[in-house]
């Protein structure tokens, strides 16, 4: 079996003979209609728990519209000609509109990136910003005692539209939604704030019950105010299949359902090898984002095995506090003490990579120079092929075949081991 994967721009293959190959984690064939800007149209006419958005907002007002940064693979560009219609229809102006980029924690973007961002119309028709974290307006403090610190430009708006791509968030459970908001627009303090209840056994991908730190996003939004959401989900090739529009919460759980169809996958049991990959450009820009598909791997690759962590990472390790975070630690238990001792924002990602360390080794297929991979406690590699042949030869042997499980869109890809319950009612059904 041929299989490739993302990689950058580009891809890489791997080759795996079929007996020892236990599943390759694509997404389930769900049966959908409109896609692309048909199905955001369709969206907008048909939102969920609120009315049409050109009932909502009213000539004058000063709109704000969040989305997402360069590191996400929502296309604002495809998304944002039936949004504007939707608001010009409702008597609102150009010069009333303001796209703002959520940049979190991350850099900023150069002009010619916010044009692609944004689509030719909306640069030209409309402001379109960086959220400057630099300035904010002080809005209140959440019940978990996290700061309601948001940009300004989307503060002092009168309404509030949040676009947002829905997929699997490592301990929000879904991206999405209020993200929008915090981290978003929000102060790194607040973000911390936030992410340091990570450690928390309900924050964890796929949950959104009594999960921590969802609860507090939501908090944190309804402070702020949300007026309408726009969401989607994207299928394997970065396409809209499914579009959502209304309530900031209603219309979110709505999208996250249609997720759980398309991209949760059932597994018997995990695997001895798991090949991932983000899927490429421009999620495995740096390995800060490339972690995310490292993460859901996890829940795939049985005790002592070894995931193979393909991500280009051109850009380096991503993110300042991450880095230090990373090159400081002399093992990985060191990076999970100091997270219960001393939460910071990125520290926490390389804090997640030791924790899977724990679990598994990793071999890591990237662009990086390999003497400074193994500074990061991984195994470098600079293709699928031969870190994968290395892995077999390592656990394979003795008589014995290593299963291998490959997740080629491993950020989306949430694998879930099937309850030794549900696996005898297959085994009945099946006559396995």
């Amino acid at each position: 079996m041929k299989v490739e994967l993302g990689f950058g721009n580009t891809t890489q293959t791997v080759r795996i003979r079929d007996e020892k190959l236990q599943d390759i984690l694509l997404p389930n064939a769900v049966p959908h209609g409109l896609t692309g800007a048909a199905e955001v149209r369709r969206a907008l006419r048909e939102p969920i728990a609120s009315r049409p958005l050109r009932e909502i907002v009213r000539p004058g007002e000063k709109i704000a519209v969040i989305t997402s940064d360069i590191t996400r693979p929502l296309p604002t560009w495809e998304i944002m000609p039936e949004l504007l219609e939707e608001l010009y229809a409702a008597g609102i102006g150009s010069g009333d509109i303001t796209l703002v980029f959520a940049l979190g924690s991350h850099r900023l973007h150069t002009e010619k990136e916010k044009r692609k961002l944004a689509g030719k119309r909306a640069y030209e028709e409309i402001a379109c910003i960086d959220g400057d974290i630099n300035d904010c307006v002080h809005l209140g403090v959440t019940s978990r005692g996290t700061p309601v610190d948001i940009v300004r430009a989307v503060a002092k708006a009168d309404r509030r539209i949040c676009l947002g791509n829905i997929e699997y968030h490592y301990f929000a459970g879904y991206s999405g939604g209020a993200k929008a908001i915090m981290p978003g627009v929000s102060t790194r303090a607040a973000i911390q704030a936030n992410h340091s209840m990570m450690t928390e056994p309900l924050a964890c991908a796929g949950n959104m019950k009594e999960n921590p730190i969802r609860e507090d996003i939501e908090e944190a939004a309804a402070i702020c105010g949300v007026d309408f959401i726009l969401n989607v989900v994207l299928d394997e090739h970065k396409k809209i299949i499914c579009a959502v529009a209304g309530d900031v919460t209603e219309a979110h759980r709505a999208g996250c359902t249609f997720l759980d169809t398309l991209y949760e996958k059932k597994i018997k049991e995990p695997a001895d090898i798991v090949i991932v990959s983000q899927g490429g450009a421009p999620k495995d820009m740096n390995l800060y984002q490339t972690q995310k598909a490292l993460d859901n791997a996890k829940h795939a690759v049985r005790d002592g095995g070894i995931i193979i962590l393909a991500g280009s990472c051109r850009e380096g390790l991503g993110e300042r506090t991450f880095e230090e975070w990373m090159t400081e630690a002399s093992k990985p238990e060191e990076l999970i003490e100091r997270v219960r001792r001393d939460f910071k924002l990125g520290g926490h990602k390389a804090a997640a990579i030791a924790m899977v360390l724990e679990k598994a080794e990793i071999y890591l297929v990237s662009e990086l120079e390999p003497a400074f991979v193994e500074t990061l406690f991984m195994t470098p590699f600079d293709n699928v092929q031969a870190a994968y042949e290395t892995a077999d030869a390592k656990l394979g042997g003795r008589g014995r075949e290593a299963t291998v499980l490959v997740m080629p869109y491993g950020g989306s890809t949430l694998p879930r081991v099937l309850s030794p319950v549900l696996q005898e009612k297959l085994s009945e059904h099946t006559g396995a």
